[in-house]
């Protein structure tokens, strides 16, 4: 169940200009405070999440903007059993950011006969009948709304969300542009269609709003479609890449190794001036020229060798 707590005019507005700069919410936190505020008392019955998925806003959208708001003071929720036995849960949606001790006096002046109404369910009666073993399947919780599948991929989705939130702030920018939720979201995906094609928002805003009839707009969905499908931009145009061209052959030159059997010549990738084959034998036969070497090389006498030979005085400390 939800219950607002809707500051008086004079203060509801200044609160709305203050979600709109709030630096803790985004903006499908401000989205949904700003639409559930404007809501008809009979509309104000329905859970949170219902007034979301009205907006578009569900899953981990809606989970991240819903504990945004809880943070900033502007949603509180309460659990309490009925005298039935079921849970229910109690939120209260503010336009000001209202603490724990203000949220629970708001409750309890709304709602203060239903929650003292609530009875421990230790002290209930029991349940007549044996008891039986916990019934499950078939529930999925309302808020915890688990993965879509969209006929949009994602980012194509999110451009859609984005086209959505911008028809409904034309009615900010002129009375006769208002659209209800429906309507906007009917025109969503002609004007994603804009933002696909190198669009911002913001110029995709100026042109929904500028140069309006001056006899006035009859219909604000007529008209916003008339501006969006025939005066679509063309999409973007696309890059042209230049012809790379393939790198130039080397010239040959004369392989210049020690030794080599005849005079031949070679293609080289850098500044060598010896060819491959003749670089390898080169590296083989030096190889083998100091395994030679060492193998002719006298035992390097042992330590106590040379401990011996600096007692006698026969070697130096060096």
């Amino acid at each position: 169940m939800l219950w607002h707590a809707i500051a008086p005019s004079r203060r509801y507005t200044k609160a709305s200009h203050d979600v709109v700069r709030h630096p803790r919410l985004n903006s499908d936190a401000k989205i949904l405070l700003l639409y559930v505020q404007g809501l008809p008392e009979q509309e104000v019955e329905k859970a949170l999440s219902d007034h979301a998925k009205s907006l578009g806003i569900s899953g981990r959208a809606y989970q991240r903007a819903k504990k945004q708001l809880i943070a900033s003071g502007f949603v509180h929720e309460w659990k309490r059993q009925g005298r039935r036995g079921y849970w229910v849960t109690d939120q209260l949606f503010a336009n000001i950011s209202l603490t724990e001790e203000q949220a629970k006096a708001v409750r309890n002046d709304r709602v203060g006969d239903v929650v003292r109404s609530a009875v421990d369910p230790g002290a209930q009666e029991p349940t007549v009948g044996r008891p039986r073993g916990r019934e499950t399947g078939g529930y999925e919780p309302v808020e915890e709304e688990l993965g879509k599948n969209y006929s949009h991929p994602p980012s194509e989705l999110a451009e859609v969300v984005e086209s959505e939130r911008v028809l409904l702030s034309l009615r900010h920018a002129h009375p006769q542009l208002h659209l209800g939720v429906r309507e906007a979201r009917g025109l969503a995906e002609a004007a994603a269609e804009w933002i696909r094609r190198g669009v911002s928002t913001a110029d995709l805003r100026r042109a929904l709003t500028s140069e309006l009839p001056r006899e006035g707009v009859r219909s604000a969905v007529g008209f916003l479609r008339h501006r969006l499908v025939p005066k679509l931009p063309a999409p973007p145009a696309a890059p042209a890449v230049a012809p790379v061209s393939p790198p130039s052959a080397r010239e040959l030159i004369t392989c210049e190794a020690e030794g080599a059997v005849e005079e031949h010549v070679f293609r080289p990738f850098g500044d060598e001036t010896v060819c491959g084959p003749c670089y390898r034998e080169e590296r083989a036969a030096a190889l083998a020229r100091w395994t030679e070497e060492a193998r002719n090389q006298p035992p390097a006498p042992t330590w106590r060798e040379r401990v011996a030979a600096l007692a006698d005085g026969t070697a130096s400390p060096a």
